[in-house]
């Protein structure tokens, strides 16, 4: 059996990011990926993922974004892929809603340059825009976007660079700790390491069963719709955003190559699924509950011109998972990211490696600790 210093399961955006941390350390490590890394299967796809440093989720996320951001800059200049695009980011809603007010106070607590805006003065300074009166919106300037799909591809490519093997099309089946180390069983056989790490999104209960409460895959849809001339919709003049409706709280995108206006809805139909399951067609229910918000608040665009599906995996916190198996401490969880965690990914590989290797980080992940969510794993 083969022997590695560390096996990381799934190579998405999680999982390549940590392998080539781990390899540009000096670790021998091997990713095993049940599809093409890259792959449209799981969350690591939809060709564009938010970015943005004023973060209203929490504020401990904060300072691991302003790493993010340094470490995705660096990923480019070695890989030479573009991954990261800035247009300003819009978050809003009404005075007292959880986007408008938790971004501001993150824009306030950690000094972050920002706009407040009114619905009638963001309309003014981007005409796509039209929210409802009594909106307040932060804008702030270092939001924008990254290219998931080839951010994947190209974190693989570094780590395989730096000696990583990378196993694609195999999927682990079993894994259990021994005195001798961690063996990792796939339908291609066996193989032997020191150290696990599962970064297998949305089929993370598949392999740490006692998680299936706390990390519960749900069927998320996105539609990209037609744009008018103009520009309106162009990255220049259309920052993504996160915004709070009467509707729900949606999220979008400029169109990006001319491919349209991008629009989610966070928990879409919020419909629970089992991944192997995942209804991949789209109703349309689907693009009613997409259209509800694009033809009232985005009123010059058009229809929709194709949609797609993914998952997002939810903590019952919607905080991450970033922390060992209490009772295999040799085994290591990374993520689930409840629809927005694309964007640590630069800064998760770091703290995984550190982790692994020199058994503590520097950055502060203690809102990621497994014990918050004891509870809800005892319930299941």
């Amino acid at each position: 059996m083969e022997r590695y210093d560390v096996i990381v399961a799934g190579v998405g955006g999680m999982g390549s990011a940590t392998l080539f941390e781990l390899s540009c350390r000096g670790a021998r490590t091997l990713g095993i990926e049940q599809f093409r890394c890259g792959h449209d299967r799981g969350s690591s796809h939809g060709e564009t993922r938010i970015i943005r440093l004023a973060y209203y989720e929490h504020l401990a996320y904060v300072p691991l974004l302003r790493r993010a951001y340094a470490r995705w800059r660096e990923l480019e200049s070695l890989t030479g892929e573009r991954m990261l695009v800035t247009t300003g980011s819009i978050d809003a809603g009404p005075p007292d809603s959880k986007v408008f007010a938790g971004s501001l106070e993150s824009c306030l607590k950690f000094e972050l340059p920002h706009e407040v805006l009114t619905g009638a003065e963001l309309s003014a300074r981007f005409p796509a825009f039209n929210l409802p009166r009594d909106t307040m919106a932060v804008l702030q300037a270092d939001g924008g976007y990254l290219r998931p799909e080839r951010a994947v591809v190209a974190l693989a490519n570094a780590a395989r660079a730096q000696g990583a093997t990378i196993h694609e099309n195999e999927s682990v089946v079993a894994w259990e700790t021994t005195s001798g180390g961690v063996r990792v069983r796939t339908a291609a056989g066996d193989y032997w390491a020191d150290t696990l790490v599962i970064s297998a999104g949305a089929w993370l209960a598949s392999l740490v069963p006692s998680l299936a409460p706390a990390a519960v895959p749900e069927r998320q849809v996105v539609a990209w719709f037609d744009t008018p001339p103009g520009g309106l919709f162009d990255p220049v003049r259309f920052p993504v955003f996160n915004v709070a409706l009467p509707e729900g709280r949606y999220y979008g995108f400029p169109s990006i190559d001319e491919q349209g206006f991008k629009v989610g809805r966070y928990h879409h139909l919020e419909e629970q699924v089992a991944p192997a399951r995942l209804d991949r067609r789209i109703h349309d229910r689907d693009l009613d509950a997409l259209r509800a918000c694009v033809t009232r608040y985005f009123p010059a665009a058009g229809d929709v011109r194709k949609a797609s599906v993914c998952m997002f995996t939810n903590t019952p916190d919607e905080h991450f998972i970033i922390d060992r198996l209490p009772h295999d401490p040799r085994v290591f969880v990374v993520s689930p990211c409840s629809g927005h965690g694309f964007k640590f990914c630069s800064v998760v590989g770091e703290i995984v490696a550190d982790l692994v290797l020199d058994q503590a980080t520097t950055h502060d992940i203690s809102l990621f600790a497994l014990s918050r969510l004891s509870s809800s794993i005892r319930e299941g």
